[in-house]
């Protein structure tokens, strides 16, 4: 038991683990930057009644699960492109919402947009978590869920504090975009830190095969007179 525990919890030395955890800290984040908030900003700042706010939230949750779909489809075909498009295009949308925000039609397509893209993430997270923590299956995919709940919490949070310093019902938008930035600028990084893994591994292949091929050198030893 104890040695088990100690080898799960020694995977979250690998860097790859942390980063994953924190892009889906950020990622997820990103999103609920703007949704904690979405009914002021829907009926103040776009004008719907507050009716409407429960079809709209409709709206989100369909682009949710289509982004699901998506997400699951390509993290185990090209996870880390998946992950390089969808933060940086959610970044780019959170951004968009600011000024689409002010208009019915384009705050419920945007809405759909925030779904499909924060969620198309969430496949190809866990995946990323749970291939890198390997050996601690149980425990990463444990962590990871609470990951999502940080991120939850902390966007709520960081979007409180904007509308509080009076900068209106849409700048969590603006804080969102900037989470989700902050993911995909940790997804280039663990994408550049694994490429120049697999080089060293890649080298140290050649070399060992050299090493292998190579005639035994005839050592010479010099006559002493």
């Amino acid at each position: 038991g104890g040695v088990r525990i100690r080898r799960e919890l020694a995977a979250f030395r690998n860097v790859q683990v942390l980063l994953a955890m924190a892009m889906t800290v950020l990622g997820f984040g990103g999103v609920f930057a703007a949704i904690t908030y979405i009914t002021p900003m829907m009926t103040d700042v776009a004008g719907f009644a507050d009716t409407s706010v429960t079809w709209l939230l409709v709206l989100f949750g369909l682009g949710m699960v289509a982004g699901n779909l998506l997400g699951g489809r390509y993290a185990d075909r090209a996870l880390m492109p998946m992950l390089y498009v969808a933060l940086g295009a959610l970044a780019v949308t959170l951004a968009v919402f600011t000024f689409t925000a002010h208009t019915k039609a384009g705050a419920a397509l945007t809405l759909v947009l925030i779904g499909a893209l924060g969620f198309a993430t969430v496949p190809p997270l866990q995946k990323r978590v749970l291939d890198q923590a390997a050996g601690a299956p149980t425990l990463a995919s444990a962590v990871n869920i609470g990951a999502f709940n940080l991120g939850n919490a902390l966007a709520a949070w960081l979007g409180g504090l904007v509308i509080a310093a009076g900068l209106g019902w849409t700048a969590p938008n603006w804080v969102g975009a900037a989470l989700a930035a902050s993911a995909l600028v940790l997804a280039l990084v663990s994408g550049a830190l694994e490429r120049r893994t697999a080089r060293r591994a890649a080298r140290g292949d050649r070399g060992s095969a050299v090493a292998a091929d190579a005639p035994e050198a005839a050592v010479a030893v010099p006559a002493h007179h």
